[in-house]
């Protein structure tokens, strides 16, 4: 059954985009209140193409993004003091090994296990994140270099290259319920289709991208990935002479092609500074 999946061409589903707030006053969300927000969700059947058997078509530095074959030495996934002490170290050497970083100093991880039955949405219950957005705009990239790195550090590691890079893997079983759509960055217009999104939390804020619909973005998704596999999706990247990719809109989607009986989806994503020693 999961063959036939990996064959499909395409499947067509709905994605959540947004709606400015009106009169051009400024987005926000506040983190500890959810209905506390002023964008409007927009939603929008969509055609996603399957890169199964295409994989090498999508690379960072052309659509924003990456699936890699490699197995992770920690598996279980359930103490964030574990994740931080074992997944941290292999998963800054594996983003050196594949993008050539000098420096890779990871800042947060998000686990996620999909539940029908969860109302609202906290640390220990984290589910899919189904509205199209961008992890963090030009501003927040920056800010969150300030916050993670040694004051003394940060105006050299400023003059150099960096991005912010999400590592996207799934848990225990492949990711055929609410996969990961990515839209391929040559598709997206970032002029028109993007709305940055003020984060209010209790002690600070931070800022994001959301998506607006544009009916020539490229959505895409890797049918069934699997634990052995992994999604490098860029989220920001100091680089702007228009030659590279400089960010991937992605978000979780219900696929109606999903087959019966599929296990809900589990993965990790963790979100690390990427340094080089290039300007």
């Amino acid at each position: 059954m999961t063959a036939g999946i990996h064959d499909r061409s395409s499947t067509t589903a709905s994605l959540v985009f947004a709606l400015p707030p009106p009169d051009g006053v400024r987005a926000y969300y506040n983190t500890g209140k959810t209905d506390d927000k002023n964008i409007a969700l927009d939603a929008h059947d969509v055609k996603i193409e399957n890169l199964r058997g295409k994989e090498t078509a999508a690379t960072l530095d052309t659509t924003g993004f990456q699936l890699y074959k490699h197995a992770a030495k920690h598996t279980a996934f359930t103490s964030d003091a574990e994740i931080k002490d074992e997944y941290y170290p292999e998963s800054i050497e594996l983003i050196k090994r594949l993008t050539g970083a000098s420096r890779v100093v990871v800042f947060d991880h998000t686990v996620r296990r999909r539940n029908p039955n969860v109302i609202g949405d906290s640390p220990d219950t984290r589910q899919p994140a189904s509205q199209t957005h961008i992890d963090q705009t030009n501003a927040a990239a920056v800010a969150r270099v300030h916050r993670h790195m040694p004051a003394e550090e940060v105006p050299e590691l400023l003059k150099h290259r960096f991005q912010i890079i999400n590592l996207w893997r799934p848990i225990s079983h492949p990711a055929f319920d609410w996969p990961l759509a990515l839209c391929d960055y040559r598709s997206f217009d970032g002029n028109s289709d993007i709305l940055p999104v003020a984060l209010i939390y209790p002690d600070r804020e931070g800022e994001i991208f959301v998506v607006k619909y544009n009916p020539n973005q490229k959505w895409t998704y890797f049918a069934g990935v699997a634990p052995d596999e992994l999604i490098l999706i860029k989220c920001y990247d100091s680089f702007q002479d228009g030659s590279v990719a400089l960010y991937t809109p992605h978000t979780a989607f219900s696929d109606p092609t999903t087959p019966e009986g599929a296990p809900l989806r589990e993965s990790i994503e963790l979100r690390a500074l990427v340094f080089y020693d290039s300007e």
